[in-house]
């Protein structure tokens, strides 16, 4: 019974984690344009500053973040950082240059651990056959804040481009309040490991984890991943307004669309998919499809079309928590938190790297005398990384792998 209610507020917790992220989505264009007073060609590459800086941030705390965890548990982390994330989102919404929204990206970038220590918790409480499918179930529940984060944010829209960002805060803050009423905690002395300030930095948590047999491919193979597929974050809001002419409420739309087929895909497809092909294929077959739908947005010229089409690519989702749970049956208990620290940095690694590449790309292809004018470069060169990935992970290694091999 006790690991149902913490399943049950991990997923809310991941949910309107969800909600916050994408209730912002539609108005940052709009936002970045009136507090820099740039055109949107430069107000991306402004979008990709925040981003970059709150990633970086997630690199370098990630792994103490993942390593305290493993040490005084998952609820203390987590509840510190649904507080800072409240507190975030009210510094954005009264935030009237683009500096004091740099320093709270900075600050949330810190002690952003909600999603990691929400997937060390699920390992916890998991059987190892389970975790794939179980991290599926995360990645269902951050579908479903997609489908109602943009939805909320077009709407709320109408009131202001600030209010959103109010939103965000009080949901954040609701959450934190549940949380301190309901949550248990997962680490027990079992599996508690003793805090170390020589494993608590990235480099130092890469070799711990990359030591493990069959892991260091498969962290490669997730930066690559998480550098090409924050595409999607980095310049969707951007790709519309210049591609399609679509108005915030337009962008809610597609994300929610995609939201949708996103959540579909995390919550009934990937323990049937991971059942019948096991996790290393499954891993494949969804990058081949990410591959397809950044081939496809790169070109497509109809708004229409581009919304119908993320409903297939939702499909490609089943990619990352196959990858999630290779890595995570080929770490020991006492290292579940360490490991998902890592998947953090490698994440934060992605993000640092993705707005800084898409948004570029997509401003140097969208700028007044842009000669082509192309507002899916940032697609093409994601395209071409998910083919890296593919070659990463077919290739053959001397590395002996965790699960079963691709045939």
């Amino acid at each position: 019974m006790q690991n149902r209610l913490a399943l049950i507020f991990i997923l809310m917790t991941v949910m309107i984690d969800a909600i916050g992220i994408g209730i912002i989505f539609p108005v940052m264009p709009d936002l970045l344009a009136d507090v820099t007073g740039a055109d949107i060609s430069h107000a991306a590459l402004w979008g990709g500053v925040l981003a970059t800086s709150f990633a970086v941030m997630q690199f370098l705390f990630g792994p103490v973040v993942g390593n305290l965890s493993d040490r005084f548990g998952r609820r203390p982390v987590m509840l510190t950082a649904l507080g800072v994330m409240a507190l975030d989102y009210a510094i954005m919404a009264v935030a009237g240059t683009i500096w004091l929204l740099l320093v709270g990206r900075v600050v949330a970038g810190i002690t952003a651990a909600t999603y990691t220590t929400a997937s060390a918790y699920m390992a916890d409480i998991s059987p190892k056959e389970d975790r794939a499918k179980n991290f599926g179930l995360i990645g269902a529940a951050f579908g479903l804040g997609f489908i109602a984060g943009p939805f909320l944010g077009s709407l709320l829209s109408t009131l202001g481009i600030r209010a959103p960002f109010w939103g965000a805060a009080a949901l954040s803050a609701a959450n934190l309040v549940l949380g301190l009423v309901v949550l248990p905690e997962s680490v027990t002395d079992r599996i508690r490991r003793p805090f170390s300030w020589a494993r608590a930095n990235p480099l130092a948590s890469f070799r711990a984890i990359g030591r493990l047999p069959g892991l260091g491919r498969l962290l490669a193979l997730y930066l690559v991943y998480n550098v090409a597929l924050h595409v999607y974050e980095a310049v969707w809001a951007f790709y519309g307004k210049a591609r399609f002419d679509w108005e915030p409420f337009m962008i809610g739309v597609s994300l929610a669309v995609y939201g949708l087929f996103f959540t579909l895909v995390q919550a009934f497809a990937i323990g049937p998919v991971i059942r019948a092909v096991g996790e290393r294929r499954a891993a494949l077959y969804g990058l081949w499809i990410e591959f397809a739908a950044c081939l496809f947005f790169a070109f497509v010229t109809s708004g229409s079309a581009a919304i119908v089409f993320t409903a297939i690519a939702a499909f490609g989702s089943v990619a990352g928590p196959a990858m999630q749970g290779l890595m995570s049956n080929g770490t020991p208990d006492d290292q579940q938190g360490e490991l998902q620290g890592v998947i953090a940095s490698l994440t934060a690694v992605g993000m640092i790297l993705s707005p800084m590449l898409m948004t570029g790309t997509f401003s140097w292809f969208t700028r007044p005398d842009a000669a082509p004018y192309f507002p899916g470069a940032p697609f093409l060169l994601a395209a071409a990384l998910v083919v890296v990935c593919v070659i990463i992970l077919v290739a053959r290694s001397r590395e002996s792998a965790p699960a079963d091999p691709v045939a």
